[in-house]
């Protein structure tokens, strides 16, 4: 049984669009999640005909994971709100087989590489079993909640 809440303590989602099961670590330097590819579970609204899961929800599933491990250490600094971050883009981000397939546990794992106050870099893996399916570098930005409204209000402007 793990320690950890579940992903939506973490992180600024609700489904259908928090797309990870479990929560197995969370360390200084990394995170792992997990998630199933089924008909029953949390991806189901966006499988394809077969029951794969299309290889380019590989870089939510990894910004997601990420997001666990930022919410979990906020969480450990004492900070209770859920904060946004964003996704600043993704390097040599490969899906090996170009889905990922139905009926198979994917194990999410995101390693800091390098981190500032507002930016962040992490090395990201998706695996079945110790089959690799997906590798990439996700780059992370948090915004402060001055932009953030900035952002979100834009189209409020007369």
């Amino acid at each position: 049984m793990s320690h950890y809440l579940p992903p939506v303590a973490y992180l600024p989602h609700d489904a259908p669009m928090l797309l990870l099961d479990d929560v197995v670590c969370v360390t200084d330097s990394g995170a792992h999640c997990r998630v199933a590819v089924n008909r029953d579970g949390v991806l189901a609204p966006f499988l394809d005909a077969q029951g794969n899961l299309p290889g380019w929800f590989a870089l939510e599933l990894m910004a997601q994971t990420v997001g666990v491990w930022s919410g979990w250490h906020r969480q450990r600094r004492g900070q209770q709100s859920i904060a946004l971050g964003m996704v600043l883009g993704a390097r040599e981000l490969v899906c090996a087989v170009g889905h990922l397939p139905g009926g198979v546990t994917l194990d999410i794992n995101v390693s800091l590489l390098m981190q500032d106050e507002r930016f962040g870099s992490f090395d990201c893996a998706i695996r079945i079993d110790e089959e690799t399916a997906a590798t990439g570098r996700v780059n992370t930005f948090q915004p402060t909640a001055e932009e953030l409204n900035s952002l979100f209000n834009q189209g409020n402007k007369g």
